[in-house]
């Protein structure tokens, strides 16, 4: 047995997703475990579908398990984000961590681990950052004058980020798992422009929130899952549709309460704040909220982080549970290796809930309130109390979708 894990968004999945899956199995992978965000996801937006609908989708592509990254991680920045993931797959016991980067040298994405966790770049970067610096200008900067550009060229591309973040993750927890990636190819991962087989998830939903066909893009059974969520007015979801509750919910705030929220510095919560009380659409407020220094995926997480009731604190340390969003074919094996392991409490039925320390339950009551505001999200709007009431996803239960 030998189980490889992944993190994903799959916002939504679709053939580059689904070739990873295929080499890690060439690779010797016997099982496959995806963590996934949840409901809303890093870009500071709405999934395109439900988690319930991509884990669907995922098991019908490959995927053995899926479990969900909980929303203080899914919705931060790619350190959090990592760190969030890789907790959880070291957590249910998985050998091998699997990426994509645009690089495809594991051993050039070490250096730049390294380079990344060294106390000299602190110092260098801070030098930088009183300059003016945005802070991924600043930290590519920073590398090339210690490590040079060679090194600090990896630092340009969004996947490699992802892939380097995982590194500096595995060698913080101290996690025997062994990173493989694989050499992405197709469309770049924040191109937007129409693609063809293997298109970028943003072109995927840029064609369907201008209503055109994506089926090219995506494998025949997940698209069928696609499609019902379509029909049944569940997809695709979008933020804007619950923008006049995300402005209520900004000027509501007092100053303090921007203060708390995660990933701000240097009075940005000041101008987050004037910006709530001008701005009459999300758009807007994005925009008033903008600056040369902060890019807008940082805001759009911040003024998510302020709708959804995210603070601070809550990103601090790890996840402490494992949510079980959906079983295929060999999910069971996984499961009880990760039993087994007893690292953290494994929640697969709603009564499990009810065994969590305070500080747990709290993570999950935030999971709890932002599926109930994604259900403002959808084409047609969807009640409260979604996220304690759908059932884990098994194939045995899915029929009718064609063979991926």
């Amino acid at each position: 047995m030998l189980t490889a894990g992944i993190i994903c968004e799959y916002n939504p999945f679709h053939y580059g997703h689904r070739y990873l899956i295929q080499q890690l199995r060439k690779q010797g992978a016997t099982h496959i475990v995806a963590v996934m965000s949840g409901n809303f996801v890093q870009r500071g937006d709405a999934a395109l579908l439900s988690k319930h609908a991509r884990t669907l989708q995922a098991l019908l592509c490959g995927a053995d398990l899926v479990v969900e990254l909980p929303l203080p991680w899914a919705v931060a920045g790619a350190e959090r984000f990592a760190r969030g993931g890789v907790s959880l797959l070291d957590a249910i016991g998985a050998d091998v961590i699997g990426f994509g980067s645009e690089c495809g040298n594991i051993e050039r994405l070490k250096e730049a681990s390294h380079a990344l966790s060294s106390p000299l770049l602190r110092d260098t970067m801070r030098k930088l950052l009183k300059q003016g610096s945005t802070f991924a200008t600043a930290r590519q900067a920073a590398v090339e004058q210690l490590y040079g550009q060679r090194t600090a060229e990896l630092l340009r591309k969004p996947n490699n980020i992802l892939g380097i973040e995982y590194l500096k993750a595995i060698d913080q927890i101290g996690s025997q798992l062994t990173p493989v990636t694989v050499q992405r190819y197709g469309s770049a991962h924040d191109e937007s422009s129409a693609g063809g087989r293997y298109a970028s998830s943003g072109q995927i939903r840029n064609l369907l929130q201008n209503g055109r066909d994506c089926s090219a893009s995506i494998p025949s059974a997940a698209f069928a899952v696609l499609q019902n969520e379509i029909h049944a007015g569940k997809a695709p979801a979008n933020l804007f549709r619950a923008q006049c509750a995300v402005l209520a919910q900004l000027r509501r705030m007092a100053p303090c309460e921007f203060s708390a929220l995660p990933d701000l510095s240097e009075g940005l919560e000041n101008r987050i704040f004037k910006a709530s009380r001008q701005a009459t659409g999300l758009e807007e407020l994005y925009f008033l909220a903008k600056t040369k220094r902060y890019p807008l995926a940082r805001i759009r997480r911040i003024i998510l982080a302020a709708f959804l009731g995210l603070k601070a604190g809550h990103t601090a340390g790890y996840p402490p549970y494992i949510r079980v969003l959906g079983i295929g074919k060999h999910g069971p094996e996984i499961l009880q290796k990760a039993k087994a392991a007893a690292r953290l409490p494994l929640i697969s039925r709603p009564a499990d809930f009810s065994s969590l320390d305070s500080s747990a339950k709290k993570i999950a009551e935030l999971e709890n309130r932002a599926t109930d505001l994604y259900a403002l999200c959808l084409p047609k709007t969807g009640p409260c109390g979604l996220d304690r009431t759908e059932k884990i996803v098994t194939l045995s239960h899915e029929r009718g979708y064609p063979n991926p």
